[in-house]
């Protein structure tokens, strides 16, 4: 596997296009709205339309604005159905020639929906076919390992991503390239990488949505780290709640492998990387890096003290990377588009976009991507449309480790000093609106609880 046969799956794949491309959201929201039924009826009503040789109708990840699914979208004219039931496939099929407008039902809360957005972590989500890695490598994927492994070493590839000024998203905002950085010294010949995928803030469903939509993109930027920090195998710890996840990132596994992109000498390189998928069994301790690092192990998931940090003495005592879903997400394109281009967006100190999951008292509930340094105002009231009727209590983020924004702050800047000089943190990116009749107290004995 060389740039030229990725070159030559994306030709194939983009050759194969058809007149008309129907995409279906295939993501967890949508199918618990029956999306899959939906698809079927798309499916069947070009079959009888005799519409094949125009017409392709395929499963894609989340299209974000959850709140409206199952949610189809026709290409090339950029239509976007809202809430289809199975009895408007039909006409959906029908219409397909006279289809000229965004927007197939009304009140369409779209346009302000991704107005604001900026598509870095999510740049595939909903567009490419999660199960077939030929989507992938037609939307550039892999390029950005081709270019590590055979066009830069491990300390420029490290150099790229500290320039970037990316930090972590699983909270904390610890710089990524720093921590890379400290790996990449560590003596010894075993090293680990591990993608944190244990999400369990209330709210927060960021992460899932990535594996689910867009997961050669993960591999893609585990690939990359290990190379950089001198690993030579990969774990993703994943919830056991998210068995789609858990499926298409098998699939995506053994896709990656048969291809020769993970495995023994990718791209003809002497780089050597193995993934695994380790499944969690629902507590919400193994978040932290050290109790999943035993959990992995087959322990009990605990915490330990620190130091030794993980960049130390991590997974089987041998020095390891952890990093979340988001933060190894954003990889592929800082490699592709370069460190510079990613640090100019933001904020002095936050660069590039954060995701959120905006949910709770609000018109408009789904993924959320805005650059580093958006207002919490515009988030909630022009992104999100604002609560279906009274007005803002509270915003809270950051899961059970954050805290309530009032609504007398919702004009500070969404980055991770705005929001802790404040009370509050980033977290993973959970974002729930309350209204005037929520009761605090109750909010607090719930987080207390928890």
């Amino acid at each position: 596997m060389d740039l030229d046969d990725l070159g030559a799956i994306a030709d194939r794949e983009r050759a194969s296009r058809k007149a008309f491309r129907v995409r279906c959201c295939g993501a967890a929201g949508c199918l618990s709205s029956g999306s899959k039924t939906v698809q079927d009826g798309l499916e069947a009503a070009v079959a009888a339309a005799g519409l094949e040789d125009r017409v392709q109708v395929c499963e894609v990840g989340c299209m974000r604005l959850c709140c409206e699914g199952p949610l189809v979208q026709v290409d090339p004219h950029g239509t976007l159905y809202q809430r289809v039931a199975p009895a408007e496939t039909a006409s959906i099929v029908a219409a397909l020639d006279g289809v000229t407008t965004a927007g197939a039902h009304q009140g369409d809360p779209s346009q302000s929906f991704f107005a604001r957005q900026q598509a870095i972590v999510l740049e595939n989500s909903g567009l490419v076919e999660p199960e077939r890695i030929e989507s992938y490598i037609e939307a550039d994927g892999y390029r950005g390992l081709y270019h590590v492994l055979r066009e830069m070493n491990p300390a420029e590839v490290v150099e790229e991503v500290t320039r970037s000024g990316l930090r972590g998203r699983g909270g904390a905002g610890y710089p990524t390239g720093v921590k890379w950085g400290m790996i990449a010294k560590q003596p010894g010949d075993r090293k680990f990488v591990i993608c944190n995928a244990d999400e369990g803030d209330p709210g927060a469903f960021m992460d899932r949505s990535v594996l689910e939509s867009d997961p050669h993109r993960v591999l893609e930027g585990m690939a990359i780290a290990a190379f950089a920090v001198g690993a030579g195998q990969g774990y993703i710890y994943v919830r056991g709640e998210y068995p789609l996840a858990v499926r298409r990132l098998e699939t995506a596994i053994k896709q990656a492998k048969r291809l020769g992109l993970i495995g023994s000498q990718i791209f003809d390189s002497p780089f050597d990387f193995k993934i695994d998928i380790r499944i969690g069994a629902g507590a919400f301790v193994c978040g932290e890096e050290t109790a999943l690092i035993h959990s992995i192990e087959g322990l009990r998931g605990v915490p330990r003290p620190r130091p030794p940090y993980p960049t130390e003495q991590g997974l089987w005592d041998c020095p390891t990377l952890i990093n979340n879903v988001e933060t190894l997400a954003n990889i592929p394109p800082i490699i592709r588009h370069g460190a510079d281009w990613f640090a100019g967006i933001g904020t002095e100190k936050s660069k590039g976009t954060k995701v959120f999951a905006l949910a709770g008292k609000i018109r408009n509930t789904g993924l959320v991507e805005v650059p580093m340094g958006t207002t919490l105002r515009q988030i909630v009231e022009e992104i999100g449309g604002g609560p279906p009727q009274g007005t803002i209590k509270a915003v809270q983020t950051g899961g059970p480790s954050g805290g309530c924004i009032p609504a007398d702050a919702l004009d500070i800047l969404v980055d991770y000093e705005s929001l802790a000089r404040v009370g509050s943190i980033m977290g993973s990116g959970g974002m729930i609106v309350m209204d005037q009749d929520t009761n605090m107290v109750d909010v607090a004995r719930f987080f207390m609880e928890f």
